[in-house]
């Protein structure tokens, strides 16, 4: 009977040592996962490796106020978002509805205001404050100007067709 509890007590002595053993390579392991992970999200590995040698809690602690991204992540959405800025600089605004309008559109595609006078000679599209095409170096005529003229000709016609009744 005592060489069955002999045997019993050398399997639990072995089994201890082993689970000591997975302890202790869990252990180091958990403190290089830190010592190299954190360069890899811009923090000081001296610091946080010092504080992984703290049995599993230095783990633990690392693992909840590390920075959540890595480096390389940050700098690729800051890469991103510029990205997209400049992208959405190509565009402006409609002036009546705000909707965003590429710098070449002649007319607002939500509200159908115009945004451009286009050339009468090369088709291309004017800003509002040109006298002339810069492509064909035609004269350009103000719509809005234009549209007036005729008004105030059209009133001046009705002025004198009322006259002469």
């Amino acid at each position: 009977m005592t060489e069955a509890l002999s045997g019993i007590i050398a399997s639990v002595q072995i089994v201890a040592i082993v689970m000591v053993a997975v302890i202790v390579i869990l252990y180091i392991l958990t403190i290089i996962w830190v010592v190299r992970d954190a360069p890899l999200r811009g923090v000081s590995a001296a610091k946080w490796g010092i504080i992984a040698l703290i049995p599993f809690i230095g783990a633990i602690i690392y693992s909840a106020l590390r920075p959540p991204m890595l480096l390389s992540d940050r700098e690729e959405q800051e890469m991103d978002y510029l990205l997209r800025q400049r992208e959405l600089m190509k565009y402006g605004e409609c002036g009546r509805c705000g909707y965003p309008v590429q710098d070449d559109y002649v007319m607002c595609p939500n509200c159908g205001s115009q945004l451009k006078n286009v050339c009468s000679h090369c088709e291309h599209p004017l800003n509002p404050e040109w006298s002339v095409c810069p492509y064909c170096c035609t004269k350009v005529r103000n719509r809005s100007k234009a549209r007036g003229a005729a008004h105030q000709h059209e009133s001046s016609s009705a002025d004198i067709d009322g006259s002469s009744e």
